[in-house]
């Protein structure tokens, strides 16, 4: 399927659905202006064609054929090309925000002339007319799905071309490697001397590795993570996880297999959005509902992107806890000794990995806690000021160090066309290269329309 034309006008209602104090209407392409001149009815008497780029004139919105039928009382925004998001001229209708008066704009904007915007229509227009690269047209989308500061940040980064600068750089190091390996082609008495090459491709390799680094946060930190409590009965998992909330979300009881199945409640660790999962006590069962809630307990802990292991420390530990202790990834997942405020039945020093010990009901180690599941889940990003929250823009770069790996490896003539493919993964990110239509078709398809 082509892309859209981007010679017409289009309009679309920019603001999310329902009720609201205000609403916008949005039009874009070489008729907005004509648009607004026939739908606005300026209260001082100006005429719209005369109203110069970004200034705003308040009066009323009437219908096309009618001008006597007023829609609603409004603001003008006007935005002359190229000097608007899209590049084109454009108008914004700013009514009252109930869907009604929005719809009879809308539906007014179309019968003089206007097509109904697809999504991301708006941004796509930004990006073909060189208002937004790539990177920055994706960090839009980025902006409006963020329901967490950090997540609000990475996305701000990339809007701000701060991103762009950083694959600027990383083109730059490859690109000198690249003139110095033509030079060799050329004049293969001469060599190339390290400094040329050597140095270059390793600085391109330590900008894409601190880029990469940020990406399983990035990645968690954009569509949220899934943190599941697993532990045998009575081991502590409801307590906790009302602990970590802040109020009772899931029953205590002292019986045992109070939680037959999983329980979901949302909370935000390091600027990640979570969902922390209390699940079925893990022991052996003859209840067939009981065991069903086991299996899945189990497969929610190897699923999850992390996974805590709680231990009740007033009890000796069984087969049941070795079992889970030796199913646990490393790498997501922590040990947990609960109920530290009761006399102990063993010691976490028998254990061959950290423990963490905690007392939900008066807090202790609940702090630490929440430190260590923010290592897990950031990682080495914690130490980065953006992350890099698209996998499209991960596996560019993924592709791009492959390539460059591949190149200080392979003679001349191979090595170029390596870092020549470095390249090009490198502009797939911001989209100075040729991109696909297919491509661009995907990314703007996940906007919403009126973006």
């Amino acid at each position: 399927m082509a892309l859209p034309p981007t010679d017409d006008t289009i309009a679309a209602i920019a603001t999310a659905n329902g009720p609201g104090a205000v609403g916008i209407v949005r039009v874009s392409g070489p008729g907005a202006l004509t648009i607004g001149a026939r739908l606005f009815r300026p209260a001082g008497g100006a005429a719209v064609g005369d109203l110069a780029g970004h200034t705003a004139a308040f009066g009323r919105i009437v219908t096309p054929d009618d001008p006597a039928r007023v829609l609603d009382e409004a603001l003008l925004l006007v935005f002359r090309a190229p000097r608007s998001y899209t590049g084109q001229d454009a108008v914004e209708f700013q009514t009252h925000g109930g869907a009604a008066v929005l719809r009879a704009v809308l539906d007014a904007c179309l019968e003089a002339g206007a097509r109904a915007a697809g999504p991301g229509e708006f941004t796509l227009r930004a990006y073909l007319e060189g208002r937004l690269d790539l990177a920055q047209a994706e960090s839009v989308l980025g902006i409006v799905h963020a329901t967490t500061e950090r997540a609000r940040r990475s996305a701000a980064h990339g809007l701000t071309a701060a991103l762009s600068g950083k694959i600027g750089e990383l083109q730059s190091h490859v690109t000198r490697a690249y003139g110095s390996l033509q030079a060799a082609l050329d004049y293969p008495e001469e060599g190339v001397p390290e400094a040329e090459l050597d140095v270059p491709l390793q600085r391109a390799l330590d900008g894409i590795d601190a880029l990469l680094a940020t990406a399983r946060a990035g990645r968690i930190a954009e569509r949220g993570a899934r943190l599941a409590l697993v532990g045998r009965p009575n081991a502590g998992k409801s307590s906790l996880l009302n602990a970590l909330l802040g109020y009772e979300r899931s029953i205590v009881s002292e019986a045992p297999g109070t939680t037959r199945d999983y329980l979901e409640a949302p909370l935000e660790i390091g600027g990640v959005p979570v969902t922390a999962i209390d699940t079925a006590g893990i022991r052996r069962t003859d209840d067939a509902v009981e065991a069903t809630g086991v299996e899945r307990a189990r497969d929610l802990a190897a699923s999850a992107d992390v996974t805590l292991l709680l231990l009740d420390r007033a009890r000796p530990r069984d087969d049941d806890d070795a079992a889970m202790l030796a199913a646990l990834d490393p790498e997501r997942s922590l040990v947990v000794a609960t109920k530290i405020d009761l006399p102990a039945a063993w010691d976490p020093s028998e254990l061959e990995r950290p423990v963490l010990a905690v007392a939900a009901p008066d807090g202790t180690g609940l702090d630490a806690l929440r430190t260590a599941l923010e290592d897990v889940l950031v990682g080495d990003a914690a130490g980065h000021e953006f992350w890099i929250t698209n996998e499209r823009h991960a596996q560019a770069l993924r592709d791009a160090r492959e390539a460059v790996v591949r190149a200080r490896e392979a003679p001349a003539d191979l090595a170029a066309m390596d870092l020549e493919q470095a390249l090009r993964a490198l502009a797939a990110i911001t989209g100075r290269d040729e991109i696909a239509e297919e491509t661009l078709e995907h990314i703007f398809a996940s906007f919403c329309v009126g973006k």
